[in-house]
């Protein structure tokens, strides 16, 4: 799955076990410009390099896996979590850059020769 948006949020790497790490990228999602919608996406282990060069207002593309899982209380009673797990994220234009395509340069036609072999 992907979604595009503009970043929000990225927080430093966390240490949550000796084996795991991770951190969590806050996506601004605008479906309707009335309600902007906040994505939280998860990067873990090797996938935390990924946002070393994101930076809030950049326009980013997240590649994501779509995790759930139950968990049972110790009343007995269970719960269901999502978490969205980004594995590939693509730059679209960074913040403050200009968003105007680059052109090469014109080329001066004017001293072009005024030999015209086109056959029509």
């Amino acid at each position: 799955m992907e979604v595009k948006g503009k970043v929000h949020e990225v927080s430093a790497t966390q240490q949550v076990t000796e084996s795991l790490k991770k951190r969590e990228l806050i996506l601004e999602y605008i479906e309707n410009p009335q309600y902007p919608e906040y994505l939280k996406f998860e990067a873990i282990q090797d996938r935390c390099n990924l946002l070393d060069n994101v930076k809030v207002g950049d326009d980013i593309e997240v590649f994501f896996n779509l995790r759930g899982r139950p968990w049972t209380d110790k009343a007995g009673k269970k719960t269901y979590f999502n978490s969205l797990q980004l594995w590939k994220v693509n730059m679209l234009g960074a913040a403050g850059s200009s968003s105007a395509p680059e052109y090469a340069a014109p080329a001066d036609i004017s001293s072009a020769p005024d030999d015209d072999d086109l056959p029509f």
